[in-house]
């Protein structure tokens, strides 16, 4: 799996690929926080936290991380060498889990230059220090699992196509209905609008970023990443076959 592990890491920072992705999430949540007029804009919310930014980040990472994974079986399937890579002395598992992990990181390195907004909130407060570090801490943690389950969904779809645009196109749908759909189709059916909306990344999400850890939070998104990689094994077992 290591091997794997790094030679995606290599690939994305090898290319324009990592370098791009970075500076998009960043560029953009840099652009709607502090720069464009609007309810994102932190200057002008009056309020010391990062709410607009845990708002608007899973709506970006939902085109970025299909932008991220769509290749990571396509691209093997297009160049014929996926069963080459079938055939490397690693089990199927490890060859996802490693594909997974690559594009993980490469989403959590964009991340982490985001703390930077936690020290600029932080000295803005009135007082000093007047943020919600608990609530803050929370989001992060919940994004952490948001990004898993954009990144097991992506990683699915790049095995159903080997046109990249399609896996891309298949992956935002997907992740579109996973974080949004079922809470959008929820306010049709009111007698069971929380049972639906629990079957959404949103609703958990924004569990999280109240500063609570629940436990039925970190099992719904465990489940979702483990779903999907667990199809994306078996699309490749199909495959071996």
């Amino acid at each position: 799996m290591k091997s794997i592990l790094l030679r995606e890491i290599k690939s994305f920072f090898g290319s324009p690929i990592g370098y791009l992705v970075i500076a998009i999430f960043l560029i953009l949540n840099g652009l709607f926080l502090w720069v464009f007029e609007g309810d994102f804009n932190i200057l002008n919310s009056g309020f010391a936290d990062l709410t607009p930014f845990f708002t608007i980040a899973p709506w970006i990472l939902i085109f970025l991380i299909p932008a991220v994974t769509m290749r990571s079986f396509s691209d093997e399937k297009k160049q014929g060498t996926i069963e080459l890579l079938l055939t490397k002395p690693l089990s199927i598992w490890e060859i996802v889990n490693g594909k997974f992990l690559g594009a993980f990181i490469l989403i959590l390195i964009a991340i982490i230059p985001t703390f930077i907004y936690v020290k600029v909130i932080s000295s803005l407060g009135m007082p000093e220090g007047n943020i919600d570090l608990g609530s803050t801490m929370g989001s992060y943690f919940g994004l952490l699992f948001l990004i898993a389950g954009y990144t097991s969904i992506g990683i699915f779809t790049s095995t159903i196509s080997e046109n990249q645009i399609v896996a891309f196109i298949i992956s935002v749908f997907l992740c579109f209905i996973f974080y949004f759909g079922f809470q959008g189709i929820s306010s049709f059916f009111k007698n069971f609008e929380d049972i639906i909306a629990f079957f959404g990344m949103d609703f958990h999400f924004k569990s999280m970023s109240r500063g609570v850890i629940d436990t039925r939070d970190v099992l719904y998104f465990s489940s979702i990443t483990i779903l999907f990689l667990s199809l994306t094994v078996y699309k490749l077992k199909s495959l071996k076959l």
